[in-house]
């Protein structure tokens, strides 16, 4: 039983996330277990989780997408600007920020299947486009790069509430997401049509699944999850900011292939790239709660990156090695 867990995509997520608990609740001793050590990471987790699952999809469909990176800001500004600066009702900004986010979305999928140019060429230009036009639509609309938002007390609890005044309500929000994402990759017809985009584009075509219009809504998720974001993002803090949200870009797929996607398709879970997201999340921030040097997150970060891919690829030999043989 062991060794079949073992041969499952997300179970170098798990045994990493063991790994880095035990290690920095030795080395950072007894806070970082505590109600506010957790909401640290958690809350870091949750919304890069939202993200990195979409992002997940893409990567085992063959795809990537490297806009979210301007469209968490862009979202928090449509929405500080709809309902901060002109005061519309907040269900009207929350309308156009997730509208925006879809038009992009859309925008990236039509051009990746009718171009046929590679999705990371794409979504690099929608990532610049995006950019620019939230910096010139904010000045423009507002003479400023910086917007305040005041919420309705129902939108607050909602999306940017505090459970226990540590855990933010987004965790929340990535839990129930993650749930209905476990269903639709596992346990839907739809989920082995985007494994077999992953495995073998042009056979999955020649079987009749729909594969341009399944990629052209896996970008508009992934859009529209990091719009999601944005929005929260405002909500919780009360303001909205022209700044760079290319951190998320690397984030999101260090946690992806922390949490045994493959690079290069057709292999993954959601249930792994939910803790490898923890995982991630846990090397982020536990740092602060021992004597290392800062700076040394970024190196621990890589070095897991790249055992993680070295170990997904192990996982995967010994998963197919485990089929043929029962095949066999």
């Amino acid at each position: 039983m062991f060794e079949n867990l073992l041969r499952r995509p997300e179970a170098g997520a798990v045994l990493g996330m063991l790994f880095v608990t035990v290690f920095f609740t030795v080395f950072g001793g007894t806070n970082f277990l505590t109600p506010g050590g957790v909401a640290s990471w958690l809350n870091v987790a949750a919304s890069l989780g939202i993200i990195a699952i979409p992002i997940g999809f893409l990567m085992i469909a063959g795809e990537l997408d490297i806009s979210i990176g301007a469209m968490v800001p862009a979202a928090s500004m449509i929405m500080g600007v709809a309902s901060g600066y002109y005061e519309l009702p907040i269900a009207a900004g929350m309308a156009l920020t997730m509208g925006f986010g879809f038009l992009v979305g859309l925008v990236n999928g039509v051009l990746v299947v009718r171009t046929h140019v590679p999705s990371l060429i794409v979504t690099m230009g929608t990532l610049f486009a995006v950019a620019g036009l939230t910096l010139f639509g904010s000045l423009a609309l507002t003479g400023n790069t910086a917007v305040a938002l005041v919420s309705p007390d129902w939108a607050k609890e909602m999306f940017g509430s505090f459970i226990n005044d540590s855990f933010q309500i987004t965790i929340a929000w990535w839990v129930g997401f993650t749930a209905v994402c476990v269903y639709f990759l596992h346990y839907s017809p739809w989920g082995n049509w985007v494994f077999a985009l992953g495995g073998d584009r042009v056979s999955a075509r020649n079987a009749g699944i729909p594969t341009d219009k399944l990629t052209i809504w896996l970008f508009v998720l992934s859009s529209m999850a990091a719009g999601f974001v944005g929005m929260c993002q405002t909500i919780l803090y009360n303001s909205a900011q022209v700044s760079s949200g290319m951190s998320f870009i690397f984030n999101s797929i260090i946690s992806v292939v922390i949490g045994g996607v493959l690079l290069t398709g057709g292999f993954g879970s959601v249930v792994g790239i939910f803790f490898g997201t923890i995982t991630f999340a846990i090397v982020n921030q536990g740092i602060y709660y021992t004597e290392f040097d800062r700076n040394l997150s970024s190196l621990i970060i890589g070095v897991m990156l790249l055992v993680a891919v070295m170990m997904n690829n192990t996982f995967r030999k010994a998963a197919m090695s485990f089929k043929s043989k029962k095949g066999s």
